[in-house]
């Protein structure tokens, strides 16, 4: 049997943080960054000084520039760039994939213009669905690269796959569910992310712990009700694709999303904020596709909606709590049934 080998493309905070997992165990881990002077400093001081400053990387772990280094000899490719790049790297990487190896997407957000998950992109590329296989649920990537204990799901439609995958990237601190609801588990993992920016508007406003109860229990049905109509199982909201991941995103101060949507609940303006941060708040660019997919299947997304409007079109995070409390009242398990 061949030893496995595991590329993860991108260097952000989560793809560095994946990489440890594998290469924490003794697999053979090479890290492809976009910017070369990056994959130096992650190969030579075991830092990766910019996305995850402070913590010490395994010196296992080899990081690179050069795209097919990192992906022609791998086992096991894991795509870990943000969405708005997502196919443009995924097209550069096509051409050096091993015939049968796994691929697994990290990414959390949907693509812009054809609103679709990017398990979907890479079936569009050409990539045999079964071949493809997300991983998410709550895996705030400092705690990860930090070994402390997290749970997460793969989901694959290739179940055998799914367990092989799962063998992989199971470690002491890091242990890993399978799930067959690759559609669930990725509209989830995208949807939470809106959700988050709401949470932090919560959180600037300087609401307490009802407000953000509430919001996370509705939020929650709303990504129940998209997800069902769209083909996820409705156990998979549940789960830690599902509630787990809303619930980290939400409360956690290393949430970018839910740090945007505070700084907006403050009173700053989109362009500010996002020009301090070096890391992707995917929330911010998947809004506004995420509801036009629940427009156009007919299911009310009002919390997301509000943040689109917040977002794009100079709601204040004040008229949209008020508008948000005055909606028509409606039985709690409205469009679930």
């Amino acid at each position: 049997m061949t030893d496995p080998r595991v590329a993860v493309v991108g260097a952000g905070s989560w793809g560095t943080a994946f990489a440890t997992i594998t290469a924490d165990k003794g697999v053979e881990t090479t890290l492809w960054a976009r910017r070369e002077e990056l994959a130096d400093a992650i190969s030579t001081r075991h830092e990766n000084t910019e996305y995850l400053p402070n913590i010490e990387l395994p010196p296992s772990l080899s990081a690179t520039h050069d795209l097919e280094k990192a992906v022609a000899t791998a086992t096991c490719v894991v795509m870990a760039v943000p969405s708005h790049v997502f196919r443009d790297t995924f097209r550069q990487v096509a051409p050096f994939l091993p015939g049968e190896v796994s691929v697994v997407s990290l990414t959390k957000g949907i693509e812009q213009d054809s609103h679709l998950r990017m398990s979907q992109v890479m079936h569009q590329e050409g990539l045999e669905a079964d071949r493809v296989a997300v991983v998410t649920g709550p895996n705030l990537a400092k705690e990860i690269a930090k070994r402390q204990p997290a749970a997460t799901v793969v989901a694959c439609s290739d179940e055998d796959r799914a367990r092989d995958l799962q063998g992989l990237f199971m470690a002491p601190y890091f242990r890993v569910y399978t799930n067959p609801d690759v559609t669930g588990c990725e509209l989830a993992g995208a949807m939470k992310n809106v959700l988050a920016i709401a949470a932090g508007i919560a959180d600037g406003m300087g609401f307490g712990d009802n407000a953000k109860s509430s919001l996370l229990t509705r939020g929650l049905a709303e990504l129940a009700r998209l997800g069902s109509r769209l083909g996820g199982n409705p156990l998979t909201f549940a789960g830690l694709a599902g509630m787990g991941d809303l619930i980290a995103t939400c409360i956690s101060k290393l949430s970018r999303n839910r740090h945007v949507g505070e700084e907006l609940g403050k009173g700053r303006r989109l362009d500010d904020i996002m020009s301090e941060m070096n890391m992707v708040a995917e929330g911010v660019k998947t809004s506004r596709p995420l509801c036009q997919i629940a427009e156009g299947q007919g299911v009310e997304v009002p919390i997301s909606e509000h943040v689109v409007k917040v977002l794009y079109d100079d709601v204040s995070p004040q008229d949209m709590v008020l508008s948000l409390m005055l909606r028509e009242a409606k039985p709690e398990i409205y469009g679930l049934r």
